[in-house]
């Protein structure tokens, strides 16, 4: 099943512009899991679509969210820590 709501989640730009049928779309993505490599796809397709679009359906997208970048990034491992977050137990004696 989440095969299947990724390629929507891919094509949502296309549909939304009205420009399903109307280009062909290539992209190579690397790293991430599937999600994320679908919303990456996702963000470079409205990204390139900016061109090709009128000013409303333009606004129309930023208000959809769809021109926002997702600029979430792995948290770096700290000294004294066993990761990012978690620490290592804490023994009394």
């Amino acid at each position: 099943m989440r095969p299947y709501n990724d390629h929507i989640l891919v094509l949502f730009p296309l549909i939304f512009a009205g420009m399903l049928g109307k280009c062909d779309v290539e992209a190579n993505v690397a790293g991430g899991g599937t999600s994320g490599q679908a919303g990456a796809v996702r963000w470079g397709i409205a990204m390139c679509l900016r061109s090709f679009v009128d000013q409303e359906i333009l606004e129309a997208m930023q208000l959809a969210g769809l021109l926002t970048r997702d600029y979430r990034r792995r948290e770096r491992k700290k000294f004294g820590q066993e990761g990012a977050r978690r620490k290592y137990t804490w023994k009394k004696r």
